[in-house]
């Protein structure tokens, strides 16, 4: 049941008074409405019965205090309880109780989603739009990285933990392992060959597997019927042998990645929208290690769109020249900060140049194209052929190079998107693309600041459900914390 909030302010509350009035949080509370979180979560509470709860806003902002200053459950419970400026961004009395640290743990997992925190965040941003606190039109997108709060294991060791896991699961459910069960779990690490340490696991863990479903009533027992799935699933997937799949058995859903082409990590990628101008976080999505940067471009702008930004500019790094992500970015009749993405785009523009007027290519020696044709390949890639003129291919001082066989003319085969792609090319060469591309290092910084002052740097739970709500969480406290630096003194 929630209970109605007390606005009775107590003799105490004039103890607020020596709060500077430039105080970084006097200033948050002051130009932030949080009403807005009671109204959102009302429907998660019994509206007759129960025990009446703490307010869910009193319980939102403990978890914007723990972000912003980088607490355990217990220490933010703790410091509030004796902090002034911590009970007046509470909105309460200086003589209430603060609630459990177990209350709060309950509450993150039990009452906050996903979707919750998206509108948390949109509603901040909406209402910094409205008073003019926040006004760029600028919006940069980039991933950071996380790294799990377990270590990656080898397929072979998840295995045995698999093993183990089945033999204790039965033994807490059944009593007692069969004895007809094989418990003796292989020394992989005594087998020198990689390979085959992996397929003697596997192949002890499928027979356990079948050994268990014939020898124990899985129907009635279904915490090991649970373990058994869970096994099956991880050792069929062809990615976990090949130690792309899962690495821990604690968290499944971390994966391996590559944060360049000699380091890895092994975690989750936060991709958020950001304001080059004011430094607003204004979207947020959270995916495994293994996610491809941009895949999630889309729902990005719509939550930034959403929040009221008025989106002119958008700025990424190579990863983002894709062209979906380019034709999303000209709907909006915004301009693409975008490097050209060799991968994407792969002409030497010193030997060729393109006319979009005429739809003709030139190469280095003054030679044009005199027509085309569509190309689609076995794997459903599709291409342009472009053919330069047979006359002025033979009489070329440069034939011998550019030409090989006995092929009479060079033809110039690009990807499908290449023609329209070498605009964007030629505007990235351009004095006025430089400076302004310069204006995406806010994102750099920002991942530097939730990193190191604000516990992003790695994951405090498991799983991908708890690593959104942490990075969705740090996304606001570090919005609140920007917000306090615009806001005069």
């Amino acid at each position: 049941m929630l209970k109605d909030k007390n606005m009775q302010l107590s003799i105490y509350s004039l103890l607020y008074d020596k709060i500077p009035n430039n105080h970084m949080l006097r200033k948050i509370n002051n130009a932030v409405d949080f009403s807005f979180i009671n109204e959102h979560l009302k429907d998660s509470y019994c509206k007759y019965y129960g025990r009446p709860a703490k307010e869910p806003e009193l319980m939102v902002k403990l978890l914007l205090l723990q972000k912003f200053y980088n607490l355990s459950d217990q220490r933010v419970i703790e410091d509030a309880s004796l902090n002034l400026a911590f009970m007046y961004f509470l909105d309460i009395n200086p003589d209430e109780e603060m609630p459990h640290p177990s209350l709060l743990a309950k509450f993150r997992v039990h009452k906050l989603e996903d979707g919750t925190l998206d509108e948390f965040l949109t509603e901040v941003v909406k209402q910094c739009v409205e008073k003019g606190i926040v006004k760029g039109t600028g919006v940069s997108v980039d991933t950071t990285h996380t790294e799990a709060n377990t270590f990656k294991a080898t397929p072979e060791r998840v295995m045995k933990q698999l093993a183990k896991k089945i033999f204790k699961t039965i033994k807490e459910e059944t009593g007692e392992v069969p004895e007809s069960i094989n418990q003796d779990i292989p020394e992989y690490k005594e087998i020198e060959d990689h390979k085959e340490a992996k397929e003697t696991m596997k192949s002890f863990l499928e027979e356990t597997i079948s050994q268990v479903e014939e020898q124990v009533e899985v129907e009635k027992n279904p915490k090991v019927n649970e373990v058994l799935e869970m096994a099956k699933e991880i050792i069929s997937d062809p990615k976990f042998i090949e130690q792309k799949g899962v690495r821990s058995i604690v968290d499944q859903e971390a994966r391996v990645s590559h944060k360049s082409k000699t380091q890895t990590f092994f975690g989750y990628k936060t991709e958020y929208a950001i304001t080059t101008e004011d430094f607003i976080i204004t979207a947020v999505r959270v995916n495994n290690g293994a996610y491809v940067d941009g895949t999630q471009f889309d729902e990005l702008i719509e939550l930034t769109k959403k929040s009221g930004i008025s989106i002119k500019e958008v700025f990424g790094d190579r990863a983002y020249f894709k062209k979906p992500i380019l034709d999303k970015i000209k709907e909006l009749d915004a301009t693409a900060y975008i490097p050209v993405n060799p991968m994407a785009y792969r002409v030497d523009e010193e030997l060729f140049s393109y006319n979009k007027d005429s739809d003709e290519w030139f190469c280095a020696q003054g030679n044009r194209t005199e027509g085309k044709k569509y190309k689609k390949d076995k794997r459903g890639r599709e291409s342009y052929k472009y053919y330069f003129e047979k006359e002025k291919c033979r009489t070329c001082p440069f034939r011998e190079e550019c030409i090989k066989g006995t092929t009479v003319r060079r033809v110039l085969e690009v990807g499908i998107n290449t023609p329209e792609l070498y605009e964007y090319s030629q505007k990235q060469k351009t004095e006025e693309f430089r400076e302004n591309y310069k204006k995406r290092a806010c994102q750099e910084w920002k991942n530097g600041e939730m990193k190191n002052f604000h516990g992003l740097d790695r994951a405090k739970g498991y799983g991908l459900k708890s690593m959104s709500k942490q990075a969705k969480l740090t996304a606001l406290a570090v919005n609140l914390k920007r917000i306090g630096n615009i806001l005069p003194s």
